[in-house]
């Protein structure tokens, strides 16, 4: 394959400029009950019945921040202002602290629980916004995050955090994430957007506890996520990690995004010896969804089940392979990786940019139709993978033009 690097920069760098950033700050502020609106159709029609998600705000700090940290755009750095100002106002329990799952329109609480995802996101939005700003306040609640993740959901025993707990920080009977997920004490997804928040909250604040607990998390996800036959994530696990077999299954985007944010993990750490043994790692993780992850044209598919395979296409998956294969491309040279990514671009460019509404379609058939009844926005659809892979990619192929 041959294609120079200079130009596939610049198409990711215009549909972050021209079509993913100014999507979400012309049409997701809601200007009459503020905050942004709950969820939008590939239309453009506003969903405000639907409940707006902590997750969602938080990543949109972070896409925000990160965006005016690399652009210097006011207008990135107001659109970073109105999440911050949601996630700390609306979203933020005066009373117990922490962010809770879910709020209504007026800002009343829809799921009040704590779940250690939403706090995980928040630290990670908090703590670019620090990046980006210099705020101190940002620092300093992305640090209290950590301490009530500290206090109330890591496991002293087994090591790792619970998937949740109460409004109070108390025992939670239902912990899951969604109604599509098993009930599990423990689950890769939490844990893994754990270690990616520590990572950005280790850049700004070099604390021997944090470190200490990221080094414990990123042995967690070498020693007992990670499955060393398959070298693919482990899902569900019980305290002990104990797999919960009757819903496991194989999840090639998790693969691949985590590929990379483990290499992140261990950069930041610096310890040379726990980078060579993470860098080895995410290649076979990469060559695994390279090689039993993918459909005939080269997009990942959703997920592999013993019996079955989802073959829809998901915009977040197909964006993290652009970063995870061109992730392991830079550490192993192996020119298959770059292909793969390319694919996964080139896949992204025709079938999920949507050139009449704007921004992505978020699920696509194997032949490219856009699902009916997907929101474009919504308590899971967000700017976060998609702008994240036009940072990290811009950033990526500048160097490697330099070898070219």
């Amino acid at each position: 394959m041959t294609f120079s690097f200079a130009d596939w920069r610049s198409a990711i760098e215009l549909d972050l400029a021209t079509n993913i950033l100014p999507f979400w700050r012309t049409h997701t502020p809601d200007l009459v009950n503020g905050g942004f609106v709950g969820a939008l159709t590939n239309d453009l029609k506003v969903r405000n019945d639907v409940p707006r998600s902590a997750v969602v705000c938080a990543r949109i700090l972070w896409t925000y921040a990160a965006a005016y940290r690399l652009r210097r755009d006011p207008a990135d750095l107001a659109m970073a202002q109105r999440a911050l100002d949601e996630l700390t106002g609306r979203f933020w329990d005066p009373v117990h602290q922490g962010v809770v799952w879910s709020i209504d329109a007026q800002g009343k609480p829809v799921e009040p629980r704590k779940h250690s995802y939403a706090q995980a996101f928040a630290i990670y939005g908090l703590s670019e916004h620090h990046v980006a700003t210099g705020d101190p306040r940002s620092l300093q609640l992305a640090q209290s995050l950590h301490g009530l993740l500290e206090r109330h959901a890591a496991d002293p025993v087994h090591g790792g955090y619970l998937e949740g707990r109460s409004q109070a920080w108390g025992q939670l009977d239902d912990m899951r994430l969604s109604a599509l997920e098993p009930q599990c004490h423990k689950s890769m997804n939490t844990l893994l957007h754990i270690l990616e928040a520590y990572t950005n909250l280790l850049r700004v604040w070099d604390d021997p506890t944090l470190r200490e607990r990221q080094r414990a998390l990123l042995r967690v996800f070498l020693d007992r996520v990670i499955d060393p036959q398959t070298h693919s994530f482990r899902l569900f696990f019980a305290d002990d990690w104990r797999t919960l077999p009757e819903r496991e299954h194989v999840s090639p985007g998790h693969d691949i995004e985590g590929s990379w944010l483990l290499v992140e993990a261990a950069e930041v750490l610096g310890d040379p010896a726990l980078l060579a043994e993470v860098r080895a790692v995410a290649v076979r993780m990469a060559e695994a969804v390279l090689t039993r992850g993918r459909d005939a044209e080269g997009a990942i598919v959703y997920a592999i089940g013993h019996d079955a395979v989802d073959a829809d296409r998901h915009w977040w998956v197909q964006a993290e392979g652009v970063v995870g294969f061109t992730n392991a491309y830079q550490l192993s040279r192996d020119v298959r990786f770059l292909e793969a990514a390319r694919t996964c671009w080139e896949i992204i460019d025709r079938q999920f940019i949507d050139r009449h509404h704007g921004e992505w379609f978020k699920i696509v058939s194997p032949d490219g139709t856009p699902r009916p009844g997907q929101v474009k926005t919504g308590p899971w659809e967000c700017p976060y993978h998609n702008a994240r892979m036009g940072f990290e990619m811009t950033s990526r192929l500048s160097s490697m033009e330099k070898l070219q």
